[in-house]
């Protein structure tokens, strides 16, 4: 199960500000527990996936995994040894947003 996007609007996004207080979406609204960032930062598409795997096995059969968080925004990355300049790179991976 690959978490990327169907369809963007714009296929590179700007990279934007790591830092601020989460206004929304920091409290449990679905089952009795969730994990919380501590820290502002970027959550890859691998990261999440690899959460979700380690959280179904941990549970097995015993309980529901609500994951509410989805790599949305783009990373570029230009490829190694190349000079400045010649644009923006290409989409190299998806990350959402974790805002403590």
């Amino acid at each position: 199960m690959a978490l990327i996007p169907k369809r963007v609007k714009y296929r590179k996004s700007q990279r934007g500000r790591r830092d601020g207080i989460a206004t929304r979406g920091y409290q449990v609204n679905f089952g009795e527990f969730g994990l919380q960032s501590l820290e502002n930062g970027w959550v890859t598409n691998t990261q999440l996936e690899a959460a979700r795997v380690a959280l179904t096995r941990h549970v097995r059969r015993g309980g529901r995994i609500y994951l509410r968080a989805f790599p949305d925004k783009s990373v570029t990355k230009k490829p190694a040894e190349t000079r400045m300049g010649k644009g923006k790179g290409i989409p190299e991976l998806w990350v959402t947003r974790a805002i403590a």
